[in-house]
Order: structure tokens, then sequence, then C-alpha cells
């Protein structure tokens, strides 16, 4: 259970650091779940940090390599705006996703940005979040590599497709791109939406159950780099069979939650 500041009430099976807080924003806070991506996250949180005012949670999913290190040298240089969460052994994105949005909502954060660790993402697209949570107030804005699918591999784009077109029609709304992983997602949302999956299945869950929610969710364009030494932590066969397991176990939510709405 993670609590909030000050330090010395976090529990011990987890490790956070970080200097005192000095916040330049305290708002929105930027959310990077690592695993092995000790080459590229120092690249995206100076990018990150050096062009916006926000705060930075990452979260290292009990990597085996330098990434804890790489991050805990940026906590220095980036003073009380970078707080590193470190798990003691990988339990998965979902679960990485649930340890940051408890972080941000326990620390009075009003949303958080997520974006991954490994380069994909074009930090400079931020601003695209902001700009359309200033002027819509969205509950969730999800990033959608549909606009421009050069480079992206024929399997993923096709899987990727048909996962949208399938979780878009279950949670009643039109979302772009379900695997997307660079969101913008509402303390609201966070506060509310009581999350069961913990790896690659927690995006898709989200956006079903804010969806059910009625919450409002927002698309914006963005890029995807897919540089020469990029390793994909997805399991085309693993997390094929989670994803149909998802959909079996959204119908039980989805009765849940209309029993749920009937009992108000």
């Amino acid at each position: 259970m993670i609590k909030s500041l000050p330090r010395k009430e976090y529990t011990a099976d987890i490790k956070f650091s970080w200097q005192r807080r000095s916040f330049i924003n305290k708002k929105i806070a930027i959310l990077i779940c690592a695993y092995n991506e000790g080459t590229y996250v120092k690249d995206v949180i100076e990018s990150c940090a050096g062009n916006y005012p926000l705060d930075i949670i990452v979260v290292d999913d009990g990597s085996t390599d330098n990434t804890a290190e790489e991050v805990s040298r940026l906590t220095k240089k980036f003073s009380g705006r970078i707080f590193l969460i470190s798990h003691p052994e990988n339990m998965g994105k979902g679960k990485a996703l649930r340890t940051g949005f408890e972080f941000a909502v326990k620390n009075d954060y009003e949303g958080v940005i997520t974006i991954d660790a490994d380069g994909q993402h074009k930090t400079a697209e931020i601003s695209s979040f902001l700009k359309t949570l200033r002027e819509k107030n969205p509950d969730i804005i999800v990033g959608s590599r549909f606009s421009n699918t050069k480079g992206m591999p024929f399997l993923r784009l096709a899987t990727n497709f048909i996962t949208t077109w399938i979780i878009s029609a279950i949670a009643g709304k039109k979302i772009n791109d379900v695997q997307s992983g660079y969101r913008y997602i509402s303390r609201k949302v966070l506060e509310n939406i009581k999350l069961e999956t913990a790896n690659f299945d927690t995006e898709p869950e989200i956006l079903l159950k804010a969806g059910w929610a009625g919450y409002k969710i927002l698309n914006v364009p963005i890029s995807t780099i897919y540089h020469k030494n990029f390793v994909s932590h997805v399991s085309p066969g693993k997390d094929t069979v989670k994803f149909f397991k998802l959909i079996f176990k959204s119908i039980g939510w989805r009765l849940k939650f209309r029993r749920s709405r009937t009992m108000l």
C-alpha cells in the first residue's frame, strides 16, 4: 500500500527515492513505467523534464539492467521533480501503472500523462495532450498511431486494428488506438475505476470501464518511433490469449457495473 509523502511513511517492499518536493506544476505529472530500459530511459526523462514544467513519476518494474541507476542520477539533476518507485521484481506493466496511479492520487495530482520509457513516443507531443486538456477538459486522452502507421510492423498494425474495433464496440466509445501507452488519465478516473488486471491488458481495461462509466474520452494523433534496437515486451501469443480472456472478463464486469447502477 503506497502512502503519501514524506518518505519515512512508505512501505518497505517498494523502494522510493526523491529529494525534497518543490513542485513547478502541481496539477499534472508524467508517468513512465520502465522495465530494462536503461538504454533509453535517460533520454526520455531528460527530454520531458527539460521541456515541460511537470513532475515525473518513474516506476521501475523490477529491471535487471541499469534502469534504476540511470533514473537515480537524474533525481539529483532535476531536484524535487523526479520520483523513482522500484518494484522488487517484475510485476507486469499493468501493475507498474497501478503503482504509479496510486502514487499520483496519494500526492494530489489531478491527472497523469503516461509515456513509454523505450523512446517510441515523441515527448514533443506532450504539448498536444496539454492543449487538448486545456481546451476540451476530457477525462482520458488516447494518443493514436493510426494517423501515421509508417514503420509499424504489419502484425502489430493488424492486431491493433482488430483489438481497437472490439474494445471500442464494447466500451461504446470511439477509441482510435486501444493499445497506445501514450495517454492522459484524470484523477477522477484513477480514483473511481477499480482495476483488476496486471499486464498489458490493463490499458484496454481502463478504456472499457471508463467508457461504461460515461467518462469523456478523446483521441489525439501521435507519431511512433521504431528504432533499430527496439525490443517489444509484448508477447503476441500470450498477450493475445490475455486479450480474449479480458473480453470474457469484461462480460462479468459489465453485468456487475449494470447491477451497481441499478442499485443507485
